[in-house]
């Protein structure tokens, strides 16, 4: 696979990963706490999406791995939040477990730091 087609197809996943996070936000209790916590994975679960598109139109090396870092905190943060909501007994770990998998896949796909430099600075 050629790597437009694979940055096709992780911006794919990544966005349609956003649209599930949109959808738990939308079926999350009313409660006051869950509600601000679900606003906090539902910015850094859509933002990750938007970063990772905006990385593909990079316009130097040093920015593409600016957005790349971006989208691994992201997904970190992500992944966290969804940790609070369950370990705080505010929804049942089965509501969130296919994202929270999600959340520790996508790091895996994504190049660490030290790759991306040698890649995009050193070709």
């Amino acid at each position: 696979m050629n790597t437009l087609n694979r940055a096709k197809q992780l911006q794919n996943r990544t966005k349609k990963f956003a649209v599930r996070v949109i959808k738990a936000f939308a079926r999350l209790p009313k409660d006051e706490a869950t509600r601000i916590i679900g606003r906090q994975f539902l910015r850094s679960g859509t933002s990750l999406a938007a970063n990772y598109r905006a990385s593909c139109r990079a316009r130097s090396g040093a920015d593409f791995i600016s957005k790349k870092s971006i989208v691994t905190e992201e997904t970190d943060e992500t992944l966290f939040w969804f940790e609070v909501l369950v370990e705080s007994e505010l929804v049942r770990q089965r509501m969130v477990e296919s994202l929270m998998s999600e959340c520790e896949e996508l790091p895996k796909i994504f190049p660490p730091h030290s790759a991306l430099q040698n890649q995009t600075l050193n070709p």
